[in-house]
C-alpha cells in the first residue's frame, strides 16, 4: 500500500503529520537505510522506516493522556539540554508525544497521545478548538484594552483572531484574568497580554474544548475516559 511518509509516521505514533514532516525535512528519517529530506511515498508492506535510528511500525493500541504540566518542564519528547520533559512525567511503556505545546514557564492541561491522525486534526486551525487560560498579569486591564484584545491584536507578523478576556479578580497591582483563544501560536497569550500593556506573571491552561483539567494535581497524569476520547474523535 502506497502512503505519504508523514501519514505513515503519524500512524506509528511518532508525531502529528505536521511534526512528522519536520522530522523528514530535518534528516531524521530513513527509508530502506537512506536518509530522506523530502516528502515521499512509501510502500507500507515492504519499506523499512527508521526515525533517529529506530525502526517504526504502526501502533494498534491508541493511548490518550491528560497531564497537568508543571512550570519548568519542556513540552517535547526529548530536550537537547537534558532538561526534564513532559514524557519524563508519564511513566508508561508506550511511546507518546504531546499534542501542541505549553511553554516552559506555563503550566496546566496538556494532551499526550500516540494517535498522530487525531493530533493532526486537533491542532489544525480549521477546528477552532477553544483553549481556556487563567493568568495573573501586572495591573488591571481597562475596558478599552480588553475590547482591543477581543477584536484582534497585531503580534509580530500576524493579527490574532477574535478572543475572549474577562477579569476574575482585581488585586490592585495585579489581576487574575481568564483568556479564551482557539489559535495556538508561540507564546500567544503572553504576547497578547503584553500588547495591551499587561505582562503575564503566571499562566495556566485549564481547558481544551470540553476537556477540563479539574482536580488533577500538578505533575500528575491520567488516561482520558471513553467520553473524552469520543469527544476528541468527533471534532
Amino acid at each position: 500500500m502506497q502512503e505519504r511518509i508523514q501519514k505513515y509516521l503519524a500512524s506509528c505514533g511518532i508525531a502529528s503529520r505536521r511534526k512528522a514532516e519536520e522530522l523528514v525535512l530535518s534528516g531524521q528519517v530513513k527509508v530502506n537505510g537512506k536518509i530522506i529530506k523530502e516528502i515521499v511515498m512509501i510502500d507500507t508492506s515492504k519499506d523499512k522506516v527508521e526515525v533517529n535510528g529506530k525502526i517504526v511500525k504502526p501502533v494498534n493500541n491508541k493511548i490518550y493522556i491528560m497531564l497537568n504540566k508543571p512550570v519548568g518542564v519542556i513540552t517535547s519528547a526529548k530536550d537537547q539540554f537534558n532538561r526534564k520533559t513532559v514524557i519524563d512525567l508519564v511513566n508508561i511503556n508506550e511511546r507518546v508525544f504531546p499534542v501542541g505545546r505549553l511553554d516552559y514557564d506555563t503550566s496546566g492541561l496538556l494532551l499526550l497521545t500516540n494517535d498522530g491522525e487525531l493530533a493532526n486534526k486537533l491542532m489544525h486551525p480549521s477546528k477552532e478548538v477553544n483553549k481556556i487560560y487563567i493568568a495573573e498579569v501586572q495591573g488591571v486591564p481597562t475596558l478599552d484594552e480588553m475590547n482591543r484584545f477581543r477584536t484582534g491584536l497585531k503580534i509580530e507578523d500576524y493579527i490574532t483572531s477574535p478572543a475572549k478576556i474577562r477579569i476574575l479578580k482585581n488585586k490592585g497591582k495585579t489581576s487574575i484574568i481568564e483568556v479564551i483563544i482557539h489559535e495556538g501560536k508561540n507564546r500567544q497569550v503572553r504576547k497578547m497580554c503584553e500588547a495591551i500593556g499587561h505582562k503575564v506573571l503566571k499562566l495556566k491552561r485549564i481547558q481544551i474544548g470540553e476537556l477540563k483539567l479539574g482536580e488533577l494535581e500538578v505533575g500528575k497524569w491520567r488516561y482520558l475516559n471513553e467520553h473524552e476520547i469520543n469527544y476528541l474523535k468527533s471534532l
